[in-house]
């Protein structure tokens, strides 16, 4: 729920509240990620959703919008460590841009850590890695911080429809 809610109202709702709004999120639909599986067991998820229901990006120095194009944005990923290394969040990617296709979505965004130097910590690439967003096709379109690319990917043909619609 970090990404939809102003940090106030993220706050006040930590625990059992942001659960439950993330529960009618779901249910009313679109899915707000995509969820990997192996040996049918989970492995990981995506997060992906049109940006304007994204409340904390609209002000963010970082991940606000490069243009006034509609766009869903890729805010998360969660890979227990057990299943990292195996080209999962590549996977995932993926397929959260084929959720967004089917939902109308024409571009979708993302902004990953671009470390320079040694490897960083799981923990801090939540929002994934640039060399996993480049594996899925997607191209730099600004950087406005020296690790954090705004990476974008266009998907279909149609041009001018809404991002959610």
């Amino acid at each position: 729920m970090w990404p939809r809610l102003a940090r106030a109202d993220y706050v006040r709702g930590k625990g059992a509240a942001n659960r439950r709004a993330f529960r009618r999120l779901v249910s009313a639909g679109p899915p707000p990620g995509v969820l990997a599986y192996v040996d049918g067991e989970p492995a990981g998820w995506c997060s992906i959703a049109p940006r304007e229901g994204l409340e904390r990006l609209q002000r963010s120095r970082v991940m606000g919008a490069v243009d006034g194009r509609p766009a869903w944005v890729v805010t998360c990923f969660f890979i227990p460590r057990a299943h990292r290394g195996r080209g999962l969040a590549v996977s995932l990617l993926r397929a959260a841009v084929a959720l967004a296709a089917r939902h109308g979505g024409r571009l979708v965004e993302g902004f990953p850590h671009d470390p320079k130097g040694a490897k960083p910590p799981g923990i801090f690439v939540w929002t994934g890695l640039a060399r996993t967003f480049q594996r899925a096709g997607f191209r730099e379109v600004a950087r406005r911080s020296p690790t954090r690319p705004v990476m974008r990917k266009v998907i279909g043909g149609a041009r001018g429809r809404r991002a959610g619609a």
